[in-house]
């Protein structure tokens, strides 16, 4: 068993098990998750053989006491030859890091990993509620606002204000003026001002779900436009239905039809 031990927050973890699940599959070898075995309970994954506290606990401390061995995915351009060797050699193991990738592995297991990740029904009901009530001529957008963490990272390069995201979404609305457009805003509700929003497009439906990260996720994944900082959650979200997604790169960026992109290309170049 690989026993991965995941990093960072829910959709970093998606994909990082995603990668070692696909590269399990590959080799004949079964992968267990420990961070859904316990946490981020949204996913069909969360209800399968292995995925629960007990598995999760006896990986972490047969691992802290050295009864099972550790390989770490640590460096984005190390050799990991000796790594994949040990996961191979190993009945029990535990894989963890950020650079445990395998990107055409990954995608010749996209559909079982989809599967892996389906939304719980109790996750889909509060977000089918509210894009029930989007007309059916409507085109959905869904923006993802990353605060928090993006105020220092990488310099603060991709923290936006909130008049920012209102000049993108007009530019938007341009790309589009022949349609109608419901736009639903995720992410760091406390630290949004929805006025701003509101005012800026009055005749435009403006939602802002207030749902959990499933929820939220969900959410955005329903939607035929995606758009947001560069960041892994927008990106899982486009994985679902292969949604195009802008990753909006800098403050004065220009939102054009060349600026999106799919998933299957995106996945490729997160850092």
């Amino acid at each position: 068993m690989i026993f991965v031990r995941d990093k960072g927050r829910l959709c970093n973890n998606i994909l990082q098990y995603g990668h070692l699940y696909a590269w399990g599959r590959e080799h004949g070898r079964k992968t267990m998750s420990m961070r859904f075995a316990y946490k981020y309970q949204y996913f069909h994954i969360c209800h399968t053989r292995w995925h629960n506290f007990f598995c999760y606990a006896f990986a972490k401390y047969a691992a802290a006491w050295g009864m099972i061995p550790v390989v770490r995915f640590d460096s984005p351009d190390a050799d990991y030859a000796a790594e994949e060797e040990q996961m191979l050699k190993r009945r029990n193991i535990v894989a963890q890091g950020w650079y445990a990738r395998w990107y055409d592995l990954f995608l010749k297991y996209k559909t079982e990993i989809l599967d892996l990740f389906q939304f719980d029904e109790g996750v889909k009901k509060q977000p089918n509620a509210l894009l029930g009530e989007v007309p059916s001529d409507h085109i959905r957008l869904g923006l993802h606002i990353r605060r928090g963490d993006y105020r220092t990272f990488h310099g603060g390069i991709y923290y936006y204000s909130d008049e920012q995201y209102v000049t993108f979404i007009r530019q938007f609305l341009a790309l589009h003026q022949q349609e109608q457009v419901s736009v639903f805003i995720c992410g760091n509700y406390a630290e949004m001002d929805e006025k701003v929003f509101h005012e800026a497009f009055p005749d435009v439906s403006i939602t802002f779900p207030k749902g959990n990260p499933g929820q939220d996720l969900y959410l955005l994944s329903q939607c035929d436009w995606l758009m947001g900082a560069p960041s892994t959650f927008t990106l899982v979200a486009s994985m679902y239905r292969d949604t195009p997604l802008c990753w909006i790169a800098s403050a004065d960026a220009v939102i054009s039809e060349a600026s999106f992109d799919h998933f299957n290309n995106l996945f490729r170049h997160i850092k």
